[in-house]
C-alpha cells in the first residue's frame, strides 16, 4: 500500500488519534470524553497499535460473532452466482466458451492489453537501472509479429504454481531504486489444476501467454501441460475430490514420482481422487492413512497427463468446500496471519485481493483477481461511494460492517472481522499500514504481510485515513 496525501482534514492530528484509539480502548464513551487531544495510548512493543496477543486467535472472533455458524448461502447459490461471475464480470474468462478457432486480433488484444512496452525507468534487486535496450528485449520477447492469423483454440493446465508475469521474463523490475518488493513485471499466479488456454509462445520458446478463467498473462512454458478440451474443463468437476483448506500444505516426499514430491497446494484448490487400489502402494508408500490425489503432471512433450500422489490425512483438506459461514470467514482468514505479504502472489504468498480470494475459494466462491475488479463486479452487493460521499456516509456503512464483508480503498481490500468495543477490526495482507502518533506524526507499523489491525487509525498520510477513502464495501455473502 502506497500513502496518499489529499483531502480535507476533519480532526485535528492528535484528537483524530485520540478519538480512534480511545474506541479501541475503552469504547466510545471514552471517545466522548476526549475528543480534543491528549491521548494516554501507549505504543506497545510491537508497535501495531490496537491488538493484544488474545486478538490473534480466529476463535477469539468467531466467540464474539453473532449467528456465527450460519449458512450465509448454500452450494447451489453459490454456484449459480459463479457461472454469473463468468458470463457477466468482464475481468473474467470463460475458456469454455471460446471457439474453436481464434483470430489474431483476439490474441494481440489480450497481450498489448495486459502491459505496454516499459517506457520510464526500472531499476533491479541490485539498485541498478534496467537498460533501455534490456527492456525492448522483454517486448521484443512476446514475438507479436508470429501470431497467426488465425489458430486452433489450445488447453491446458497448470502443472505447478506459477506465476503469471506481465512480459516473458523472470528478472523482477522495481519503478524505484532500492525497491525490492513490489515487482511491476508480477502479476499473479496459477496453481496446480488451473485450467487455460494456450495462445502464444514467446521468441526464446521458454514462455507461453495464456489465458485462464481470472487472468491472461505469460507463464514459464515448464509450469504447464497441454491437453485435449474435454480432459481439461472435466478435471474441475470430476468426484470425488480433496479441497485444500489449510494455507499451503503440500504432498509429501517421494523419489518415485518427483515431480508431485512435496507439492504446494494453496487454499480452495480442488483436486480430484485417484482411481486407485487403496490397498496398492502409491510411489513407495502404502495409502491408507493419506488421500490419494489425482495430480497434472507435463509428460517429456509437454503433454498433460495425471499421476497419483499422496496427501496425508492430517493436512488441512475436506471432502468438499467449506459451508460459507461467518465463522468459517474467520478461521480461514487467519490461517494466513503473519504470511510475508506477496505482490502478485510473489514469494509464495500472496497479496491482499489474493488473500481475500483464497479465504473465499475454500468455500467455493470464485472473486476477479484484483481489487479493482472485485469492487465493481456486477454480480456482488456493494456499497459504493462517490468521491464526494461525506465522512458520515462511510462512517454509518462501516458501522453497518458483518463478518467477511470486504472494504475497498484505492489499491487494496481488507476483510472486516469484528468489534471490540465499538472499534471495527480487519483482517488483511498489507504492504504498509501507517497511523498518527500521539504527538502527530505518521508512523509505520511496517506490516508488510496478513495482520489483523484496528481500521479507523489506518492512515495514507497525516490528513487522509483510510475511511476516507473507501470507495466500496461488498458482501459477498449475499446476493446483490
Amino acid at each position: 500500500m502506497r500513502t496518499q496525501q489529499s483531502g480535507p482534514r476533519r480532526f485535528g492530528k492528535v484528537g483524530w488519534l485520540a478519538f480512534a484509539l480511545a474506541i479501541a480502548l475503552g469504547g466510545p464513551h471514552a471517545a466522548a470524553r476526549d475528543q480534543s487531544g491528549g491521548s494516554a495510548w501507549q505504543v506497545p512493543p510491537s508497535g501495531v497499535i490496537g491488538v493484544q496477543e488474545a486478538y490473534l486467535d480466529a476463535e477469539f472472533w468467531v466467540a464474539r460473532t453473532a449467528d456465527a455458524d450460519t449458512v450465509l448461502m448454500d452450494r447451489a447459490a453459490i454456484d449459480a452466482r459463479n457461472a454469473r461471475l463468468l458470463r457477466e464480470d468482464a475481468s473474467m474468462h470463460d475458456i469454455a466458451a471460446l471457439p474453436a478457432t481464434l483470430p489474431r486480433a483476439q490474441v494481440a488484444a489480450w497481450i498489448e492489453d495486459l502491459a505496454s512496452p516499459p517506457t520510464r525507468a526500472l531499476w533491479d534487486e541490485a539498485g541498478k537501472p534496467i537498460p533501455a535496450d534490456t527492456l525492448a528485449g522483454f517486448a521484443g520477447n512476446r514475438a507479436m509479429a508470429a501470431i497467426p492469423d488465425q489458430q486452433p483454440t489450445r488447453y491446458g493446465m497448470a502443472v505447478r504454481r506459477a506465476a503469471l508475469r506481465a512480459f516473458p521474463t523472470t528478472l523482477r523490475v522495481f519503478s524505484s531504486q532500492g525497491e525490492t518488493d513490489i515487482d511491476r513485471f508480477q502479476e499473479s499466479a496459477l496453481f496446480p489444476g488451473d485450467p487455460l488456454v494456450v495462445v502464444h509462445a514467446s521468441a526464446d520458446g521458454k514462455w507461453r501467454f495464456v489465458v485462464s478463467p481470472r487472468y491472461a498473462a505469460w507463464v514459464e512454458a515448464e509450469a504447464i501441460a497441454e491437453g485435449d478440451r474435454a480432459t481439461v474443463l472435466a478435471h474441475a468437476t470430476r468426484a470425488p475430490y480433496r479441497v485444500v483448506t489449510g494455507a499451503k500444505p503440500r504432498t509429501v516426499f517421494t523419489r518415485e514420482e518427483p515431480r508431485l514430491s512435496e507439492l504446494q497446494l494453496d487454499m480452495g484448490t480442488r483436486i480430484p481422487l485417484a482411481p486407485a487400489a487403496p490397498d496398492a502402494p502409491v510411489n513407495g508408500q502404502h495409502p491408507y492413512a493419506a488421500w490419494i490425489l489425482d495430480l497434472p503432471v507435463r509428460d517429456a512433450d509437454g503433454r498433460l497427463g495425471f499421476a497419483p500422489a499422496l496427501m496425508p490425512r492430517i493436512a488441512d483438506t475436506a471432502g468438499d468446500y467449506l459451508p460459507l459461514t461467518r465463522a468459517n470467514l474467520l478461521r480461514q482468514a487467519f490461517k494466513f496471519l503473519g504470511e510475508r505479504y506477496g505482490w502478485g502472489h510473489s514469494y509464495n504468498g500472496r497479496d491482499c485481493s489474493g488473500f481475500v480470494s483464497e479465504v473465499y475459494r475454500s468455500m467455493g466462491v470464485q472473486l476477479p483477481r484484483n481489487t479493482s475488479d472485485q469492487a465493481v463486479s456486477p454480480v456482488f452487493a456493494r456499497t459504493r461511494f462517490e468521491p464526494t460521499a461525506s465522512r458520515a456516509e462511510r462512517m454509518a456503512a462501516v458501522a453497518a460492517l458483518d463478518v467477511g464483508d470486504l472494504i475497498y480503498i484505492p489499491g487494496h481490500v481488507m476483510m472486516f472481522a469484528g468489534r471490540i468495543d465499538g472499534m471495527p477490526y480487519v483482517i488483511h495482507d498489507t504492504s504498509g499500514g501507517s497511523y498518527l502518533d500521539s504527538s502527530g506524526e505518521l508512523r509505520s507499523m511496517r506490516l508488510n504481510g496478513v495482520s489483523l489491525t484496528p481500521l479507523l487509525p489506518l492512515r495514507f498520510g497525516k490528513d487522509h485515513d483510510y475511511v476516507d477513502r473507501i470507495t466500496n464495501i461488498v458482501r459477498v455473502t449475499t446476493p446483490p
